[in-house]
């Protein structure tokens, strides 16, 4: 093995990829698990918590399914994992009911549970890394000044497929789509969840972009590599 390889692996193990996807997807399927057993246990709104935790219950099957030929950095599948613990929070008390939510509502003294805010922010924040990654590692664009322009755009397309989906449930369930839309009286609620999921986005890249790259290059290398042996 020659000296160049040995760093690179040496460097990919450290972050975390070592060649056996798995393992991380395991754990984040046994966290998961146990997420999804505790706020289904008995949740404010069964219906809301379907909805709600919809996400994590396809999101698993597919990261599992595509887990050989694309294995998420463990950053990525750090933040997928902890989305979906915020997910699986919010659903089991509906978004307007968390009660970590109506302590910071205390502490800064808002007018209204910040928990659904901080679940839109999340919306972004998360998203940004995985479509991110796709793009570097699949080397997608020529022109990388465009990377983050387009990253944020489908963070912000993906927020309004959410709405869209959110107008949906509302027409199609009448009053039972209040815990699921969260809008807590605010008129300009969707408005607000599509701009702190790309605030969030932004700040994704702006903070995780350069560890994140660190991580592709280690994670491609390897993978090239091991092909080769």
């Amino acid at each position: 093995m020659s000296g160049r390889l040995a760093v690179h692996r040496a460097a990919g193990i450290a972050c975390g990829m070592t060649g056996k996807p798995d393992r991380p997807l395991m754990l984040i399927g046994a966290v998961w698990l146990a997420g999804l057993l505790l706020s289904g246990w008995s949740p404010h709104d069964r219906a809301t918590w379907w909805m709600e935790v919809a996400p994590v219950l396809i999101a698993w099957p597919i990261l599992f399914a595509i887990r050989r030929r694309f294995a998420f950095t463990p950053l990525a599948l750090m933040l997928i994992g902890f989305h979906g613990l915020v997910l699986m929070l919010g659903g089991a008390y509906s978004y307007a009911r968390v009660p970590i939510g109506f302590t910071v509502q205390d502490w800064l003294g808002l007018a209204r549970n910040p928990y659904d805010r901080f679940g839109h922010l999340m919306q972004g924040f998360v998203p940004a890394i995985v479509i991110r990654e796709i793009f570097v590692r699949r080397a997608l664009l020529r022109v990388r000044s465009m990377l983050a322009p387009i990253v944020l755009l489908i963070c912000l397309s993906i927020s309004a497929l959410y709405e869209l989906i959110e107008f949906a449930a509302a027409v199609a369930l009448g009053q039972g789509a209040d815990a699921f839309l969260g809008t807590q009286g605010d008129p300009w609620d969707t408005q607000w969840d599509m701009l702190m999921c790309l605030t969030g986005a932004a700040l994704s890249l702006l903070a995780l972009s350069r560890w994140h790259d660190g991580m592709c290059a280690h994670s491609s290398f390897i993978g090239r590599s091991a092909s080769a042996d």
